[in-house]
């Protein structure tokens, strides 16, 4: 089917024809573009008058969250929990402002809940801690680094696939 023409003449130039898309008609300004289907939310929401005192919704969750086994450290207890710690543990160094971050999070707190009991998985704000991040040597983010009776044992940059992640874990558990 060949391409509709227009032509549309411009001051002081000549009549030109160029192309012009079928589907993008001036009258039709009702077109849609398709919209993603929404999945329900399930479990979670609770109504309103469940939360007695409280006038907006609150959400219930049925048991601990695997976000729930994942905590934060900062420079002032870096020493405590991650060196002075009896198992293995792997630390994310992250920003809010990083979407590789945000892809990585589901993925650590999955391992943190399977693994729970024998590795301990903890995330570092660097846009708050600089000083731990200078420390380490930590250029770009997300960085996960895995501890072992307080020494460094592996670093992996960037975004990975928890198989991945969960191999590299294996070998120091």
């Amino acid at each position: 089917m060949p391409a509709a023409t227009a032509t549309s003449p411009s001051p002081g130039t000549s009549t030109a024809r160029r192309p012009t898309n079928p589907l993008h008609r001036a009258s039709s300004s009702s077109f849609l573009p398709p919209q993603p289907r929404r999945r329900p939310l399930t479990g979670g929401a609770v109504a309103a008058s469940a939360c007695p005192g409280r006038r907006v919704a609150c959400c219930k969750a049925a048991g601990p969250s695997a976000a729930d086994h994942v905590g934060d450290v900062e420079e002032q207890t870096w020493d405590e929990v991650v060196l002075g710690c009896e198992t293995a543990v792997l630390v994310e160094f992250w920003a809010p402002w990083c979407g590789p971050c945000r892809l990585m999070h589901p993925i650590i707190a999955d391992l943190a809940k399977a693994y729970a009991g024998r590795l301990r998985c903890l995330r570092v704000n660097t846009d708050e801690n600089q000083e731990v991040a200078t420390r380490y040597g930590i250029r770009s983010i997300p960085t996960i680094l895995i501890f072992k009776d307080g020494e460094r044992k592996e670093t992996v940059i960037g975004a990975i696939a928890d198989t991945a992640l969960a191999a590299t874990v294996d070998r120091f558990l």
